[in-house]
This record gives structure tokens, sequence and C-alpha cells, in this order.
């Protein structure tokens, strides 16, 4: 990335922190919500100084993504007309903010899947995923209450440790971090959701809430535990790299229709698989960046930053894109001094 590129993404990011809107939240955490995400986020897993504070591990790759013809009746965005072929950043990762994490470590899952929609206009729409369909908790605002839980809970914490005591009025919470996840075969053998909804609307006026689905082509593939116990510790950048190498990956794009009922602001909450989805398209993926941990390095996802006919619903994706805006000005401050 040329120096001037690096500074103009840098005061993007720093200008995304500084114009924080009024969130669902409480009043006293808006200003400092994000920041205090990514301090407990390091708090977790140590501070971060050229990575990222979560997700830090990671694979840079391209491809394009091609829309389905049912896609434009949802929405009037417009890598979702008709023939609007884009090209697609994608970034594939385990879950913690620890660069050197094994991908056999149980916290490098849930694996993530982000995704950057390069525009016709020249501007981007991204999209971020991970492996379990929920997040842990109902807000922002709770998820650094868990993450400073987690940190105040080492071996010598008093029982019940900080972590417990959270589980106690938080469930969902327990069941997200002490659920078995299979390891994958790969990073393109398994399904990412969107957890948190948007609001599509089409040409017509018409809107609808959606959350997002990313599903391998050829169906989820997991590893039997011995399988894993063999696999080395970068064993999914490998595959991904032979994969791609054998021809392109095809992954499915699609939208789970929100219902009367069905939780909008709650992310916690998977909405029941009975729900209609809708294809937007096949994301094929045919090269690994040749430099990719300098691209993984440069690249900043803002689920916040959409194209007419997609609005955010739910007041935990500000939050978030002003986290990873943080998290990308604290990394790229020295390189731009």
């Amino acid at each position: 990335m040329h120096a001037k590129q690096a500074l103009s993404i840098l005061s993007l990011a720093l200008t995304l922190v500084a114009a924080a809107p009024a969130f669902a939240e409480d009043a006293a955490d808006q200003k400092s919500l994000p920041t205090e995400l990514i301090d407990a986020l390091n708090a977790v897993f140590g501070k971060q100084t050229d990575n990222r504070a979560v997700h830090a591990k990671g694979i840079v790759l391209e491809g394009k993504f091609t829309p389905s013809a049912e896609a434009a009746s949802l929405s009037k965005a417009p890598h979702l007309q008709a023939g609007a072929t884009v090209p697609v950043t994608v970034r594939f990762s385990d879950f913690a903010g620890v660069p050197a994490i094994p991908d056999t470590d149980p916290n490098a899952s849930p694996r993530g899947m982000a995704v950057k929609f390069h525009l016709p206009d020249g501007s981007n729409s991204d999209l971020v995923m991970h492996s379990y369909n929920g997040f842990p908790t109902a807000t922002a605002a709770e998820f650094r209450d868990l993450l400073l839980a987690l940190a105040a809970s080492g071996k010598d914490a008093p029982k019940p440790t900080p972590l417990e005591t959270f589980f106690g009025t938080h469930p969902i919470a327990k069941t997200f971090l002490t659920s078995e996840k299979p390891g994958p075969v790969g990073f393109a053998t398994l399904p990412y959701f969107g957890v948190n909804s948007f609001k599509f609307t089409n040409a017509k006026g018409d809107s609808t809430v959606v959350r997002y689905q990313m599903l391998p082509e050829g169906g989820a593939e997991y590893l039997t535990k011995e399988q894993l116990a063999e696999a080395g510790p970068n064993y999914l950048a490998d595959e991904i790299r032979k994969r791609v190498g054998d021809g392109p990956v095809r992954m499915k794009l699609q939208v789970q229709i929100a219902e009367p009922g069905d939780k909008i602001d709650d992310p916690s909450i998977a909405w029941p698989d009975s729900r209609k989805t809708v294809e937007l398209g096949v994301i094929e993926i045919d090269k690994v960046d040749p430099d990719s941990d300098a691209a993984q390095r440069a690249l900043l996802f803002l689920e916040n930053a959409v194209p007419a006919g997609i609005e955010t619903a739910d007041p935990m994706i500000d939050i978030r894109s002003q986290a990873y805006a943080v998290s990308f000005g604290r990394r790229h401050a020295t390189a731009a001094q």
C-alpha cells in the first residue's frame, strides 16, 4: 500500500471513531464504547500493535461476486443488480487476537470471513461474518463486559470467577463460549453467518429485514478429532492455498428473511431455520493475495459503509465498525507518522 493510501484510510478510521452517532446503548458508553471494546479484547488476548485486536491471524484472497436473478427483487444495491459482477477481496481468519495461534487451538474458533465488494463507482461495501449462528451477547456493552470478565478470570481468580458470575445471567454467552466447535476441513468448507440485521430496499421502495449467510458450495465439511490432532498449526491457510490452486472456490451468499416477532436488534438470538432464504449470488475465489500479510494489515472492513438499497438495522453494527476503526488506527499509527 502506498503511503498516501495508508494515510487516507487512517484518516477515515479516525473520523469514524470521532463521529460516534447516538447509539441505542447506555448514554455513558456512547463515546468510549468502541475504544473500550478494543481495550477489553487486548486484556484477553494481549495488546496488538501490528495486528487486529481479534481475528488477528488470517489470509487474503481475491475473486468476484455474481448476483442471482432474485437479488434485485430485495435490494437496489449496485452489486445486487442483474449482470453486475464485481471484484471482491476476501479475508478468512481465526477468532483469537493472537497472530500465531495454531489453527487447531479451540480459541481459533469461530472462524471469520470478511468480504469487500468493489463497486462500479469506486466505493466498497463490506460484509463481516463468523462460523457460528449467533453472538454471545445482545449488545456491544454486554460484549465488553463479557470480555472484561474473561480477562479477570484467570486460574487464580477467586470463586465464583467474574466469568462464572457473568454466565449466571447470560446463558447464551456460556453456550457460545463452551459449545464444542469441530475443526473444519478448510476455511471454505464452513458456513458463515452475519449475525446483525440489515434492511434491504428494492427499486420499488419495498423493504425487507435480513441477515446474511454464506454457504460452501460442496456443503460443510469437518475433520474428525483424530484428523484435527494430526493437522498442522497453519493447516487452514495451507488448505485454502491448495484448494484455490486446484480451481476457483465457490460459496453461495444468501439472506434469511425476518418474520414478525424476530429479534432485529439482538444478534444473540438466531432466527429459526424455518425462515425463508433468498440467494443473492455466488462468490468465486480464484487467487491468493501474493503478499497476504501486508494486505490483511492494510484492510479495514466497515459493515456500516453500505450503498443505497442497504441500511443497518441493528445498532451494534455501527459500534462494531467504529471498534474496527480503532483497532485499524492503532496498528497504523506508527506508519502514518
